[in-house]
């Protein structure tokens, strides 16, 4: 975390978030590689220096690779950031965080254990007309690289009509650590009344791991109003953070 690419690209996506001031930063899990206690401290005083206020939840990278990761696995976590599924609410936004990482299961997601009906009961709390946004680790729709390798969250087809069914317009991942937009109908036939919701699926914003050096790195700016949600792709490539795709989807 402490190389000159890094600093430069820190920079970087603080001078982006000075010029477009994002209501909200959302982390969607992996801020540290061992669930270390320093380096979740060290992405959690960089993403608030950004100055917008951060909701995080926490990815399988997240999980302690020590004993403690059955008897304690969140405990660092929920002392840097309070809690595994955070909830924000501001003018025309509601976003419910929800924790898929298992620690009995490294790779793949779930939400069991009543997860998914308090994620649900919080989604349904948003007030009216708010854009309202859930936010899991662990991904609802494959990119097309990785999708053998990476497990999608258990039962997906029912968290996602679930989430949709709570009026989630817009659900955000990572876990691939790759691109990849979609919206609901584009893979579903969808009857009358049903939502059209967003997923997005964030690339990874950290130096990759050395075996995946080739993958890119960036992350999403997600602008909603009145009409449209609008999802922006920033990749960092020449030693800055750069616009390479936006993609616009109808509101219902």
């Amino acid at each position: 975390m402490g190389s000159h690419e890094e600093r430069d690209a820190e920079a970087s996506l603080a001078r982006l978030a000075e010029r477009i001031e994002p209501q909200l930063v959302v982390a969607s899990g992996d801020l540290s590689h061992r669930g270390r206690r320093e380096q979740l401290e060290r992405a959690a005083a960089f993403l608030r220096s950004l100055g917008p206020p951060v909701l995080a939840v926490p990815g399988n990278h997240d999980i302690p690779h020590t004993p403690a990761r059955f008897a304690q696995p969140w405990a660092e976590f929920e002392r840097v950031w309070g809690t595994t599924e955070p909830v924000e609410s501001l003018p025309g936004l509601h976003v419910v965080g929800i924790n898929s990482a298992r620690p009995y299961h490294h790779q793949s997601g779930g939400l069991g254990g009543g997860r998914l009906e308090r994620a649900v009961a919080r989604l349904e709390e948003g007030e009216p007309g708010a854009a309202r946004v859930a936010v899991l680790h662990h991904h609802l729709a494959n990119s097309p690289w990785r999708a053998a390798r990476k497990r999608a969250t258990s039962r997906r087809n029912h968290v996602l009509h679930a989430l949709s069914g709570a009026g989630a317009e817009l659900i955000l991942t990572g876990h691939i650590h790759q691109a990849a937009v979609y919206e609901r109908h584009e893979f579903e036939v969808l009857e009358d009344g049903d939502a059209r919701t967003v997923l997005a699926g964030a690339p990874g914003l950290g130096r990759p791991r050395p075996r995946r050096l080739g993958e890119a790195r960036g992350f999403h700016v997600h602008e909603i109003d009145a009409d449209a949600i609008t999802v922006r792709t920033y990749l960092w490539a020449r030693g800055d953070f750069a616009l390479e795709a936006e993609r616009r989807f109808l509101r219902r």
